[in-house]
């Protein structure tokens, strides 16, 4: 037996048992029961059978009969579990698209370039919502006070993240914005902790964001992933909305071949 674990001590629980489910079923192909997976992953049959039927009705997995469960070649990403190098706003986009539906709010990756102290967008979903945050792709957005930027930074390797501290002097853009390097170093920390952010009116007057940190195969940080709005639309969800973009994170991640760590129970 086996637990899987995610980069972050703060991973969503069902988010972590799906992505279990997944990888497990991909394991040389494999064609299981729920007592099959009940055991291997060590979750009650209660608690499996939902996120089976979830699965299913996403076409990520198919039932060959009425009692076991594969692996399903009709999912765009289905399949992709040993993918070679690909261009992350591809990996993303279909993700996105998840993310918005369900939502109803803008969502977006953005990566920090080589080199560089600040973070862009570079794929983007904007919400069907007349009142919605959107933003062009290539924009620079700040690391200290945007949820992309936060995402990205508090996931560097220690070293870099160091150096940019040092250098680092902080602007000020609406009355919530923090300047304290004190204060960004410990929100850096909590990130790390909790594996997502969540920013209100700090960059922009009247607009929040949750992110979460996107990893390679390598389990280095390669972008993130946000959900952007309104924030009083924010606060009022901001629990399944942390969860989605939680949710977003691992499978994006995992599309670009980052798998989570094994140990032996």
């Amino acid at each position: 037996m086996v637990k899987k674990l995610t980069p972050t001590s703060g991973a969503h629980r069902a988010a972590g048992r799906i992505l279990d489910v997944l990888e497990h079923l991909a394991k040389g192909g494999q064609t299981l029961t729920l007592a099959d997976l009940s055991h291997s992953l060590d979750v009650p049959k209660s608690s499996m059978l939902p996120l089976l039927r979830t699965l299913a009705a996403r076409h990520w997995i198919e039932q060959p009969t009425p009692i076991s469960y594969r692996l399903s070649d009709r999912h765009p990403i289905a399949g992709r579990w040993h993918v070679e190098p690909l261009e992350l706003p591809k990996v993303a986009r279909p993700f996105l698209e998840r993310l918005t539906h369900d939502t109803g709010e803008s969502s977006f990756v953005g990566v920090m370039p080589h080199g560089a102290d600040s973070v862009v967008y570079i794929e983007k979903v904007e919400s069907p919502r007349v009142i919605r945050y959107g933003a062009e792709l290539g924009e620079q957005r700040p690391l200290h006070c945007t949820a992309v930027g936060l995402a990205i930074f508090a996931f560097l390797p220690p070293a870099r993240r160091d150096e940019l501290l040092r250098g680092m002097r902080p602007r000020k853009f609406t009355g919530r914005t923090s300047t304290s390097l004190t204060a960004i170093k410990r929100r850096l920390s909590q990130v790390r902790q909790d594996g997502v952010i969540t920013t209100l009116e700090e960059y922009v007057q009247g607009a929040g964001a949750i992110a979460a940190p996107i990893f390679d195969r390598n389990n280095a940080v390669v972008g993130a992933v946000s959900l952007a709005g309104p924030a009083d639309r924010l606060r009022s969800s901001v629990q399944p909305l942390t969860d989605a973009v939680k949710s977003a994170s691992l499978a994006i991640s995992v599309a670009l071949g980052w798998r989570p760590a094994l140990v032996a129970r």
